[in-house]
């Protein structure tokens, strides 16, 4: 029951469902970026994973990391696997030829780390920031920081961190106290406590760069007054910062990756972006790591789908009941495999039906990401920027959601095994719990989309985004009709949200998580209306699903739909719905 990776549904998405490499094509960057290099590096990636990191997943869970008087020591063999990754290329897939990387597309990058993921989440966690990081460096740095640490962080040489997090603060980045005072060279020293930092100290790189929030002495109390400070654990002369790690975190998952608490005791460190615009620098950060753990709930929940459709092909309990129309049974047969079980077939088929829906939009969104950086006419540049930031909070929310929700139906199939370490299924649970709630909790992700992204425009943004979906839809088609009629009921319910919200302020806030489950159900029917439209999806392979998908999981739509209406009707005619 090891983790294997699927190249083929991969290779499907992408060519035939999305038909990403002609339009990554037609970007100058990426011309020579045709189907069959794409499937080369997809093919070696998925070979790298299966051989080097997954071998490592339950090493890392059962013996963890170790803090030895303010050094961390990884698992056995997490530093050789490192070492062997940025050596090999990995981390520098999508970064600029100029910074020494390869100058691949994004969407090559998203499934690296989606098969990382799947095969061994602790691992990952210590590169999953790296391309955040170097985005954020690139387009805010210094000429002087981006030369000395632009490479490296390319690389993967040296390894970095997002230091947000304060003990008295949470998510409420305005709270922070961390301080840089201002040095006579131009550097600043920064003081401060950070808790929740993944990868804060570790034996895989010399280095790591720290990116830390803090305000400067003079700056103003809220988030408007956070400036950003890259702070290196080691200097350019070789010397120790001024940093420590004080502990790590005991965790419900996650035992590979050490979850540090991090002090900086006047540590050397230099500005980022502008003074007091620490949060603009930090975002870009922030939206690409974002859609990196939408795509690790994309690989734990096929982890997860793996062990259980693999258990299911081998355990036999029971008898299992037969459709009228069946042959008759051998009145003398034995039990049937689980997966011959109805009750057991449903929850593997719909698992699988989020799975397929999780890699097109997200392959789609960080085509998207390209097409909004390269492409040469503006709007479409724009529109494709549109899609990436209504999208992106919806996939982070939706696909941690059911990576988790998920993972635990797969461990039912388990049974009473499915709740002990033997099988291997209880870990993805364990790990896939915290992907709901770093880099923005999904009440967060939530309240983004409707109050920040929805609402203040009145929708047009998000009509122009659902537009451009329905534009690629054939109407005549019977899957493709239901995607489209729930497209239009979402942009009416948007009007009557933006109505609601006028008479009742909290209205907004309170059913943000209803909105954005209904989006992404809304999405998840597109994507599956797109699947089956591609060659070959008649293949029993992809009908299971489908069939699951139209069974199971879109008629929630009609319930959250009915709920929303009902919260609204109740704001806008208080006497009526009372």
């Amino acid at each position: 029951m090891s983790w294997q990776p699927q190249i083929a549904d991969l290779r499907f998405v992408l060519d035939d469902v999305l038909g990403a490499g002609d339009r990554l094509r037609a970007l100058p960057p990426f011309a020579e970026a045709d189907a069959s290099l794409m499937a080369q590096v997809l093919e070696e990636a998925g070979k790298f994973v299966e051989n080097e990191i997954a071998p490592l997943n339950r090493t890392g869970d059962e013996i963890g990391c170790r803090f030895d008087g303010g050094r961390v020591v990884t698992p056995p063999g997490f530093a050789d696997a490192y070492a062997a990754f940025w050596q090999a290329g990995w981390p520098a897939l999508a970064c600029d030829p100029d910074d020494g990387g390869q100058g691949l597309p994004w969407v090559l990058e998203g499934a690296l780390y989606e098969m990382l993921s799947g095969a061994n989440h602790g691992w990952t966690m210590a590169p999953g920031l790296l391309h955040g990081a170097y985005e954020c460096l690139k387009h805010h740095g210094s000429d002087a920081l981006k030369a000395h640490y632009l490479p490296r962080i390319a690389s993967g040489e040296w390894l970095a961190t997002m230091c947000l997090t304060e003990p008295h603060a949470g998510s409420d980045l305005g709270l922070a106290r961390t301080k840089g005072e201002p040095q006579a060279d131009g550097s600043f020293a920064v003081s401060g406590t950070k808790i929740f930092i993944s990868g804060g100290e570790h034996d895989l790189t010399d280095n790591i760069v720290h990116l830390v929030l803090g305000r400067l002495p003079d700056a103003p109390a809220g988030p408007k007054g956070l400036s950003l400070f890259l702070v290196p654990k080691v200097m350019a002369d070789g010397t120790r910062n001024a940093l420590a790690c004080e502990r790590i975190e005991e965790k419900m998952g996650l035992h590979g990756s050490p979850t540090c608490v991090m002090r900086f005791d006047g540590a050397t460190g230099w500005l980022i972006g502008e003074a007091g615009r620490g949060l603009n620098a930090m975002f870009v950060m922030m939206n690409a790591a974002r859609l990196h753990v939408a795509l690790q709930g994309v690989g734990l929940l096929d982890a997860a789908w793996q062990k259980a459709d693999a258990y299911a092909k081998e355990r036999r309990q029971m008898r299992a009941p037969r459709p009228a129309d069946a042959a008759p049974a051998d009145p003398v047969r034995g039990p049937d495999l689980i997966g011959e079980h109805p009750a057991m077939r449903r929850i593997l088929d719909v698992q699988r039906a989020w799975i397929d829906a999780g890699r097109v939009l997200a392959y789609r969104t960080a085509v998207e990401l390209d097409v909004a950086r390269h492409h040469a006419d503006a709007a479409t540049r724009d529109a494709a920027q549109n899609w990436c930031s209504v999208v992106t909070p919806v996939l982070k929310a939706a696909f941690t959601h059911q990576a988790f929700h998920g993972a635990s139906e797969c461990l039912q199939v388990f049974g009473g095994h499915g709740y002990v370490r033997e099988w291997g299924v209880e870990q993805i649970v364990r790990d896939a719990r915290v992907t709901m709630i770093y880099e923005g909790t999904n009440e967060i992700q939530a309240i983004d989309l409707l109050v920040r992204k929805v609402l203040p425009d009145g929708g047009a943004a998000f009509s122009r985004a659902l537009l451009g979906l329905r534009a690629e839809l054939d109407a005549g088609q019977t899957a493709h009709a239901d995607a489209l009629r729930r497209f239009a009921e979402l942009r009416y319910l948007v009007a009557t949200l933006v109505e609601a919200g006028k008479k009742d302020p909290v209205l907004p806030y309170e059913v943000a998580d209803d909105f954005l489950r209904l989006v992404a159900l809304a999405l998840v029917g597109w994507a599956w209306a797109r699947i089956g439209a591609a060659p070959g999806a008649q293949a029993p392979r992809w009908q299971a699903p489908s069939v699951a998908l139209t069974r199971h999981v879109l008629p929630e739509f009609e319930m959250r739909m009915t709920m929303l209406k009902a919260r609204c009707k109740a704001a806008l005619q208080p006497a009526e719905a009372a």
